[in-house]
């Protein structure tokens, strides 16, 4: 069965975001992810999702200086002290929030990085990531690595499939999972149902948009409908989270949904 989570980072904008989980639960979702909860005290949210009857399926860890610029710390030398603050941090959030899983974003690479300072990165990477997964195991959650396409996020450290699974098997934590954008991996290389397929057991969430324009998941080249038949025949049980952006008003372009217990009014 597919389980639809509302991004509230991108859905629901036309609404205040401590709105915006009223307005995913009138919509009919059940779950909900975002960026990131730290702007708002973890009770709050907390009382939000109790309220709304919602779960908290995912968040990111902080990400650096996000206004600046930064798109994470885990890869990055030098800030591996910053980067251990923002895994207990994140957790202490998911403890509260009763959130399963936090995505540990890998950051961003110097312009024109040598062979010698992707290696220092990918050293970094694996430090931290095993700090974060070792943490993380502590208080019964996952920690997610996900890769990000290269045209919205140029420089991202991860940015290809067979990347992260060498990440995964090189450091063997069972709790380090793989984040699972189709958006990004269809930018990327494609081939959608068999990169599931291929990696299925590594899954630790799904997300989805329209590509290239990443508006609602019926509108562009993927089609949607298929893969969530995979999905379901691998025997899938996780979260599907909606990370587009309306082309419209999130409502309004809620139909496609509507087989998966989304509703426009």
């Amino acid at each position: 069965m597919i389980r639809l989570a509302a991004n509230l980072s991108m859905l629901f904008n036309e609404h205040a975001f401590m709105d915006r989980f009223a307005a995913a639960a009138k919509a009919g979702f059940k779950g909900v992810e975002y960026l990131f909860p730290y702007a708002y005290a973890a009770d709050e949210l907390r009382d939000a999702l109790n309220k709304h009857q919602l779960e908290q399926v995912l968040f990111n860890l902080p990400p650096g200086d996000w206004d600046a610029g930064e798109r994470g710390l885990a890869s990055l030398p030098g800030r591996e002290g910053e980067f251990r603050d923002s895994v207990i941090e994140g957790l202490r959030y998911a403890e509260a929030l009763n959130c399963p899983r936090v995505h540990a974003m890998a950051g961003l690479l110097p312009e024109d990085a040598d062979a010698a300072t992707q290696a220092e990165h990918h050293a970094t990477y694996i430090r931290n990531l095993r700090f974060a997964a070792s943490e993380a195991a502590k208080v019964g959650r996952e920690i997610l690595i996900e890769p990000i396409n290269t045209r919205d996020m140029p420089g991202f450290f991860l940015s290809r499939q067979a990347q992260a699974m060498a990440v995964l098997e090189e450091l063997g934590a069972t709790n380090l999972k793989l984040q699972f954008d189709l958006y990004h991996c269809q930018i990327m290389e494609g081939d959608l149902i068999r990169h599931l397929e291929r990696q299925f057991s590594a899954i630790g969430h799904v997300q989805i948009a329209g590509v290239p324009e990443r508006h609602e998941p019926n509108v562009g080249e993927v089609h949607y409908p298929a893969i969530f038949e995979r999905l379901s025949a691998l025997g899938y049980r996780g979260w599907v989270g909606c990370e587009y952006r309306p082309l419209a008003g999130t409502r309004a372009g809620l139909g496609w949904g509507e087989a998966w217990g989304l509703t426009t009014h």
